[in-house]
């Protein structure tokens, strides 16, 4: 059946909105005729998406360095507001980065947009006043964690749909540990730790050196120990070279792996994980963890009062309880950490941990959820699919 053309924004900001803005993008595409243009990284890039402003510059974190860089998200804001203007798109489809998507919902709100909001902002966590904002210019809020829904109706927000985890049976090594060890030069038989240090360059460079320092003590006690690197793009490969180079006393180069995070997870006998969707691509695919995270003291100072969870570690949110014990800032040190990574070892709390997140990343759902999204998405702009 012919389906009218549909014109639609999509924006997102970093290199996991990026992903799932992009399977949205292909199951809207299978479901009716649409052409999409935004704030688009490399994977909607890839998927069709027509670039009004180009993402890749816009990840960073935390409150300083968006003053930093004021002026490319003010012309990126400006840009994408002209653009929608002009362009008239029957939706606004905006992902994740809560800093700027929040107010250009605001803003296309009022010129007359029906906004979509992808991946619920973290208000059960901090900045709860943001529903404020969720309650008045959004008009459907599409979440993908299972306890969301729920809250949100506590907070009086209906327009909600929970749809699942994307990530949820799309997580999935490729090759086996075999293949993956002969690929890279490790020792299937010999222990592998992996590093998920984050994807921003401000993460990596405060988190990474005290992995390497991790590392350094742990070879010191057990010197068959083999540790390798997860970068996600390029631009993370070249940042995770540059910050071994400067590493002074590491005995020996990890590997760094770009585009195989979930092979290395396969074959990681534990990980260290930078909090954030890594947690749950780590629990679903059933590695022992530690959450790790570290960024700078005037950033935690200011975040820190606003957080309002018992967990950091999004798949400990989801377990309800605390699966992966969390080393954030203070916390975060290469002893420390090298302790919970040789309890990890233990083959019988290795065993205990891997049926514990199995568990938890059953909760995710089975699969479907950026189809679902699509559904959803379409039922907005076109009221006539309510009775499909």
């Amino acid at each position: 059946m012919a389906e009218s053309k549909y014109m639609m924004m999509v924006v997102a900001g970093e290199a996991s909105g990026d992903a799932h803005a992009a399977k949205l993008v292909k199951e809207l595409r299978q479901l009716a005729d649409i052409e999409f243009f935004g704030c688009a990284g490399p994977k909607m890039r890839e998927a069709g998406v027509h670039v009004t402003v180009n993402a890749d510059n816009l990840a960073i974190v935390g409150l300083p360095e968006i003053v930093k860089t004021l002026p490319r998200f003010l012309k990126a804001f400006k840009d994408l507001k002209s653009a929608a203007r002009h362009q008239k798109p029957d939706a606004a489809i905006l992902v994740d980065f809560p800093e700027f998507n929040l107010k250009l919902a605001k803003a296309l709100k009022k010129q007359g947009l029906k906004v979509i909001y992808y991946i619920s902002p973290q208000l059960w966590a901090w900045r709860k006043y943001r529903k404020r904002t969720i309650r008045k210019y959004v008009d459907l809020l599409i979440t993908i964690l299972p306890f969301e829904k729920d809250w949100y109706a506590e907070q009086g927000i209906y327009n909600v749909e929970y749809v699942g985890s994307p990530l949820a049976m799309e997580v999935h090594a490729d090759t086996n540990k075999n293949d993956f060890c002969r690929k890279h030069g490790l020792v299937e038989d010999l222990p592998i730790i992996a590093f998920l240090p984050g994807s921003r360059n401000s993460e990596i460079i405060q988190i990474l050196p005290k992995l390497l320092e991790t590392a350094e003590v742990m070879k010191q006690i057990n010197n068959d120990l083999q540790f390798a690197i997860a970068a996600s793009s390029d631009r993370s490969f070249h940042e995770i070279n540059r910050v071994i180079k400067t590493a002074s006393g590491f005995p020996q180069k990890p590997a760094v792996i770009q585009g195989e995070t979930y092979d290395l997870l396969n074959s990681a006998d534990a990980s260290a994980v930078a909090s954030g969707t890594a947690t749950l691509e780590a629990g679903i695919i059933g590695t022992p963890m530690a959450i790790v995270y570290k960024t700078s003291g005037i950033n935690y100072g200011l975040m820190r009062p606003m957080i309002s969870v018992e967990h950091f570690g999004l798949i400990n949110l989801i377990a309800g309880e605390r699966i992966a014990n969390e080393l954030i800032q203070d916390d975060f040190t290469p002893e420390v950490l090298a302790d919970e990574l040789f309890r990890l070892l233990e083959p019988s709390e290795n065993k205990r941990v891997r049926e514990r997140l199995k568990a938890a990343a059953d909760k995710l759902g089975h699969g479907g959820a950026s189809r679902r999204a699509a559904e959803a998405v379409l039922k907005l702009i076109d009221p006539r699919r309510n009775a499909i």
